[in-house]
């Protein structure tokens, strides 16, 4: 029987610290998969240009408050108390037409989004306030005026209106770089399935895990709320490409130079290669697949493959073998367990997609489903928002336009034929930008054509062979690491794509002075800012202890030839120009045999590093090394040693510093430089920390 809420209940936004209803009785909204109603939505009487600057100010200046570390670790709480309470998400899920596999991209994929940034601000981020970008521009030859570029959050607030297929995941995928910047937001969730969206904001809140001010939801028209934007929000839609045009033309974003970004239409394509006739595992995963990004959500993804190219001697196959494995697909009320496709959002979603199913046939026809007519082995096929998949072929693609500019957002796809990759690459170009594209190929020759052919229009592209058949994500799977989004129709905009858009939140600013004064803004020790060359080894100090800056300056080593010789012969390395002189010296970089890099890096950790036990508990690495300088028998080496940056781990005993290392020989010319990677006690000794 299909999940059913008690009665219609009436949404309230959190706006400006409090739960409030909208001043009329509300929109009702329905049952997907009965009609039945579940919530009545209305956002009327709302001061929106007071809910922006009560997240500005307060969200605002409370989420500054903290480090980056911090937030990600709250983003970690916060995954964490609502996967305690997934099942209650799950039973809101079915009232949208979408089963629990579709769920579970939404609801646990979302959380789990939440996870990712967690744990990728932790360990890309510092346990600090500023970011910097890039490295230390010299403006001067004396090393007394410099530039560094930095981020930092902007005070404004973040809008997200998102779109009705994914109302968690749609919402925490966008505020967790946000938030992780330091940037509070304010969500608009689409009205459709608003109710899921209301739910899981009331048990953020509940947990009080973010700071106040740090999230605010409208549950119902945005209003006015573009007319009190300023230059430091941020204003990010998910949707049609009609009314992300219409916001993006805002006079007010326009006037303000609101930072926007966009993912809205796109007609996705999926590739056969040519090497992929249907003996080959590659068909098999390519009709499996086209056919699970048709079915997923009901098709209702901004991922979904809409376009389906394949080799012209391969279509007819292709058209059987899909059609066989959609006629399979169980359509029905999505809480039951035998459904693997629920019903479309909305009967008027319903009635959208046979609109668009009917563009479709001007140059395409019908070649397996009926839209006309339902057919469902549970449910109600009228009440309930239940259509069928429909698979179209168009033999003349390059003579066709609505199967490239006509996206039916359901279980619609439009197979067509090419004749070779240039004319799939072609074919996909006419879609004027997408979100991802899959090409299924075993062929090395095959991808590495397609891929360069299609990166230019697309944000993503799937590489899908049997060797990633059992670890592929799929053609349709957004990623927290990787970015989501596209060029032109597809919007223009980028997401997810790791720090990549927590960067989106923040101001880059160049900023020059003196190291000294550069030091101190950024809390990373810059080349010719004040060092510390005190008594005590830096390595004997605890984080407690340990300053930025803190220096030690070695004693001489002598570079023998003999070294030279017992280390090639131990490591086995006899490279010519460490072994032969008259080889090396015909060599345009050498003067005779030299040392190894790697002798130099051993020999300068034997002149810094502090032998007994202590504070530093280990190495984990070095970044960025570069050998400059060659190093010939009987020159000495010696090591400037300075604590850069130190980065205390959150609910650990111990963190991260970062030392710069430079090697110099007997004529001060900087022989090796380097980035020492340490984990030191935050106190020593640990019993007594412990204790």
């Amino acid at each position: 029987m299909t999940a059913q809420a008690a009665s219609p209940r009436i949404l309230e936004s959190f706006v400006a610290g409090r739960w409030t209803r909208g001043a009329k009785e509300g929109k009702p909204l329905l049952n997907a998969a009965t009609g039945e109603p579940v919530a009545l939505i209305d956002a009327s009487g709302l001061d929106f240009g007071a809910a922006l600057e009560w997240g500005r100010s307060v969200g605002g200046s409370n989420l500054r408050k903290y480090s980056f570390h911090e937030r990600a670790t709250m983003l970690k709480a916060l995954a964490q108390a609502l996967m305690d309470h997934k099942e209650e998400f799950y039973a809101e899920n079915f009232l949208t037409g979408a089963t629990r596999a579709d769920g579970w991209i939404d609801i646990e994929g979302g959380i789990g989004t939440l996870f990712a940034y967690s744990s990728k601000g932790r360990r890309e981020l510092p346990n600090a306030k500023v970011l910097t970008d890039g490295d230390v521009e010299p403006l001067s030859k004396d090393n007394t005026f410099s530039a560094q570029h930095i981020l930092t959050p902007l005070e404004g607030i973040a809008v997200h209106i998102n779109a009705f297929n994914f109302p968690c995941w749609g919402m925490l995928e966008k505020i967790a770089p946000s938030l992780l910047a330091g940037v509070p937001c304010l969500v608009k969730p689409a009205s459709q399935t608003a109710y899921l969206t209301e739910l899981m904001v009331r048990r953020i809140l509940e947990t009080g895990v973010l700071p106040y001010g740090a999230l605010q939801l409208v549950s119902g028209s945005a209003g006015d709320m573009l007319d009190h934007l300023t230059g430091q929000d941020v204003l990010t839609f998910t949707g049609s490409a009609a009314t992300g045009q219409m916001l993006k033309a805002h006079p007010n974003v326009i006037r303000e130079a609101v930072r926007f970004t966009m993912e809205a239409d796109s007609l996705n394509s999926a590739i056969l290669g040519t090497d992929a006739a249907p003996d080959t595992p590659e068909f098999e995963l390519f009709v499996k697949e086209v056919a699970r990004e048709m079915t997923v959500k009901a098709g209702q993804k901004c991922t979904a493959i809409r376009r389906v190219m394949v080799p012209r001697a391969h279509v007819e196959p292709v058209i059987v073998a899909l059609s066989a494995r959609l006629a399979k697909t169980v359509v029905g009320d999505p809480a039951a367990e035998t459904t693997r496709m629920g019903a479309l959002a909305s009967l008027a979603q319903r009635e959208e997609v046979r609109e668009r199913i009917a563009d479709l046939s001007k140059d395409a026809e019908i070649v397996a489903g009926d839209p006309g007519s339902v057919k469902v082995a549970s449910g109600d096929a009228e009440a309930g928002a239940f259509l069928n998949p429909v698979l179209m072929h168009c033999s003349k693609p390059f003579d066709a336009q609505s199967v490239h500019d006509v996206e039916a957002f359901g279980p619609v796809a439009t197979v067509m034929p090419y004749d070779d990759v240039a004319e799939a690459v072609a074919l996909a170009k006419r879609g004027k930008g997408s979100l991802v594209c899959s090409v299924f190929t075993n062929d090395p020759r095959v991808a590495e054509d397609a891929v360069l052919g299609l990166a230019s229009h697309h944000g993503r592209i799937l590489i899908g062979n049997r060797d990633s058949a059992k670890t592929s994500t799929g053609h349709g799977s957004p990623l927290p690491g990787l970015v989501h989004g596209g060029p032109g129709r597809a919007g223009g905009g980028e997401e997810l794509g790791g720090m990549r858009s927590v960067k989106h939140y923040m101001q880059r600013t160049a900023v020059q002075g003196t190291p000294r004064l550069l030091s101190a803004v950024t809390g990373r020790w810059i080349g010719g800012a004040d060092a510390e060359s005190g008594s005590v080894h830096p390595f004997r100090k605890s984080l407690e202890e340990l300053r930025i800056g803190d220096q030690l300056v070695t004693g001489e080593r002598e570079v023998t030839l003999a070294d030279i010789e017992h280390f090639a012969n131990f490591t086995g390395d006899t490279f010519y120009a460490h072994m032969d002189e008259a080889a090396a010296k015909a060599n345009p970089f050498f003067d005779g045999r030299v040392a190894h890099g790697y002798l130099i890096v051993s020999f300068a950790a034997g002149l810094f590093v502090d032998p007994a036990p202590g504070p530093v508990l280990a190495n984990y690495g070095v970044d960025n090394l570069r050998f400059l300088t060659p190093v010939n028998p009987g020159d000495r080496l010696k090591v400037r040693l300075t604590a850069k940056e130190i980065n205390p781990r959150i609910n650990a005993d111990h963190g991260e510093v970062r030392w710069d290392c430079c090697v110099t020989n007997q004529a001060d010319e900087t022989v090796a430089q380097y980035d020492v990677l340490t984990m030191v006690a935050k106190a020593w000794p640990l019993v007594e920390a412990a204790e």
